[in-house]
């Protein structure tokens, strides 16, 4: 997706060879006009598959999730990081471990939101290690509930997150795959991976 690359090399900042700030327009301040492009392409990419919610991690994955869910004309469900006064208990959770954060959070959403009639696409902001769309196949899975694959706005193909998703089968749609932050040099993949 071009202006989603054009976006990352004009206002990325590479912070160091693993880790790139977005926040100018992805994961902070939001540019909604391309946050609208991100979520029509998506839904194009998933249109056919069924999809009955759209599943993402609090808080930069609302953004895109929103968007998609919007153009597929579904509901979109945020696992929630912290519980409040209202959520205690009828939760599915699951553990995340954030790459960027350092941190283990315990994530949830409510069991009123997601059943086994649901086929579900995870979607995030970005994809590393795979942590965070492990805990919300995790979630899924407990719900009884399908997977209908995974969309990722920047993966760092650089790291093992997407290979171990397609190895289990996973359907991953990302559309910016960094092959390299080295020497502060923001490097596309050539040729996008996706399954």
């Amino acid at each position: 997706m071009d202006c989603l690359k054009k976006k990352i090399v004009e206002e990325g900042k590479v912070l160091s060879p693993s880790v790139i700030k977005v926040d100018a327009f992805l994961n902070h301040q939001i540019d909604p006009v391309l946050m609208k492009e991100i979520g029509e392409e998506f839904a194009s990419r998933f249109k056919e598959l069924g999809i009955t919610k759209v599943l993402t991690l609090e808080s930069s994955g609302i953004a895109p999730a929103q968007m998609t869910a919007l153009s597929l004309g579904v509901p979109a469900i945020f696992a929630r990081k912290k519980k409040s006064l209202t959520m205690k208990d009828h939760l599915y959770t699951s553990k995340v471990h954030s790459f960027t954060k350092q941190e283990t959070n315990e994530i949830s959403i409510s069991k009123d939101f997601m059943t086994e009639d649901d086929h579900v696409l995870i979607l995030d902001d970005f994809l590393a290690n795979g942590q965070a769309a492990k805990g919300l196949i995790d979630l899924i899975e407990q719900s009884g509930a399908s997977i209908a694959g995974v969309a990722i706005v920047i993966e760092k193909g650089f790291q093992d997150g997407g290979r171990l998703l397609r190895r289990q089968g996973i359907k991953v749609e990302s559309l910016a795959t960094l092959s390299s932050l080295e020497g502060s040099t923001i490097t596309f993949e050539t040729q996008e991976v996706s399954s």
